[in-house]
């Protein structure tokens, strides 16, 4: 901020009030770098780790893991990739960082953390409700963060892609096949969901997060969701029961007995519902073979894709 008109003892000690002033959670955010990790107050984004906090959106700052490679330039594609329910970003960033320099793109994975974005109803299920069950403005839903960030990385970076790559695995996979539902207007050019535990099923009549009956989507919206570039990755060896973070209950355990089988249901019930509406498919499964429920191990078979190399 330019302080004008001020001496320099004035301008000190109005930065030391700005800094006490600071909440415990944006001063966590800020944090100190760590080893190897680009931590400064420009807001240009340095080559290889580093972190930043975005607060150019309605909701609450975020803390943002990034690995940007050495030769970025306007063509260089953007990445976001969405935790599981640890809300461990930092070690999402850690298992993607040597894909992003292998393939050649830059890394963002935007921390959600569980104070300020409490349970799945916060975060994967896109916190457009509140605990008492009204609607919240859509600016701050937790699902509009992604295009606000994906802007800032394009600002940041000096990439002038016109779309991005959309990742996640497990309670990010869920998030990730739920913002697709309920933002078709969104400008990812291939979104990931990776070994989601449940989903919402594309039935307008069955209660969300199993199904759309109660979240802000109507007939068109999910028609435009259906014919987006939706990939299920799903690991053929992710196939426990008994997973810990395997969701179970009424609803959850109709969608099948394990995540591939859950993931083959979903896709299943959209071209089902793709068919019925008379418009084109495009959704599609792709598997990691012997791969369990592992971001790490899924992460390999998603690069690629998300890079614009495979399909």
């Amino acid at each position: 901020m330019k302080l004008e008109g001020m001496t320099t003892w004035v301008a000190a000690a109005a930065l030391g009030i700005a800094t006490l002033a600071m909440t415990p959670t944006s001063a966590a955010q800020a944090g100190e770098a760590q080893a190897g990790e680009t931590h400064v107050a420009s807001d240009r984004l340095a080559p290889g780790d580093g972190r930043f906090v975005f607060d150019d959106w309605a909701g609450p700052a975020l803390r943002i893991w990034t690995h940007a490679p050495e030769n970025v330039g306007p063509a260089t594609p953007i990445v976001i990739v969405m935790h599981g329910r640890g809300r461990d970003a930092d070690r999402y960033r850690d298992e993607w960082r040597d894909l992003a320099e292998q393939h050649g793109f830059i890394l963002a994975v935007p921390e959600f953390d569980a104070e300020r974005f409490p349970g799945a109803n916060a975060y994967n299920h896109g916190y457009f409700r509140d605990k008492q069950g009204a609607l919240r403005p859509r600016p701050q839903w937790s699902f509009s963060a992604i295009e606000p960030l994906f802007d800032d990385l394009k600002r940041r970076s000096g990439s002038q892609v016109e779309g991005y790559g959309l990742y996640g695995h497990s309670a990010g996979a869920q998030f990730v096949h739920r913002f697709v539902l309920l933002t078709p207007d969104a400008r990812y050019r291939v979104a990931i969901s990776a070994n989601a535990g449940s989903y919402a099923f594309p039935d307008l009549t069955q209660n969300y997060p199993f199904g759309l009956e109660g979240a802000p989507v109507e007939a068109a919206g999910l028609e435009a969701a259906l014919q987006k570039p939706l990939v299920l990755l799903l690991g053929t060896a992710d196939t426990d029961p008994a997973h810990p973070s395997l969701p179970h209950g009424r609803n959850a355990d109709a969608q099948g007995p394990h995540r591939l089988a859950r993931g083959e249901a979903f896709h299943a019930a959209g071209q089902t519902q793709a068919e019925r509406s008379g418009v084109r498919f495009g959704w599609r499964v792709t598997y990691a073979p012997g791969i369990a429920h592992d971001n790490g191990g899924m992460a390999s078979f998603a690069a690629p894709i998300l890079a614009g190399q495979a399909k």
